[in-house]
């Protein structure tokens, strides 16, 4: 059976950083792009940035460019979400996704195949 896991969310301070991880048991994360999303109360999900299978492509919500960076360890089969100068209003569940291609599978939430069960980050003010 296929399962992504998220771990690593929390409680933070505005301007804080965190970084979120993503495992999985049944599929080889080493073989999939990835995205990050996450979905805020009352809001619809949203994408936060993404990955190819490689590491070599990324790409960024507008809102956390600069901020937030993801990464891939192909050999540890995990996928990172370091999340900088966090802000409030990015209080959300962070889910991990997995889309069995090997290119920037870009924000589409549709196109990826796996989701996890999400991790709550709180950003206190």
């Amino acid at each position: 059976q296929v399962q992504l896991v998220e771990s690593g969310g929390g409680l933070v301070q505005a301007g804080g950083s965190l970084i979120v991880s993503c495992t999985a048991s049944g599929l080889p994360l080493r073989s999939y792009a990835m995205g990050w999303f996450r979905q805020a109360p009352g809001k619809e999900r949203e994408f936060v940035a993404g990955i190819s299978m490689d590491g070599r492509t990324t790409g960024y919500a507008d809102s956390v460019k600069v901020r937030f960076i993801i990464l891939r360890d192909n050999v540890k089969d995990t996928v990172y979400l370091r999340m900088n100068s966090l802000k409030p209003e990015e209080t959300a569940v962070y889910y991990c996704a997995a889309d069995p291609s090997p290119y920037y599978s870009g924000s589409f939430a549709a196109t990826y195949e796996y989701w996890g069960q999400g991790t709550q980050l709180t950003v206190s003010s």
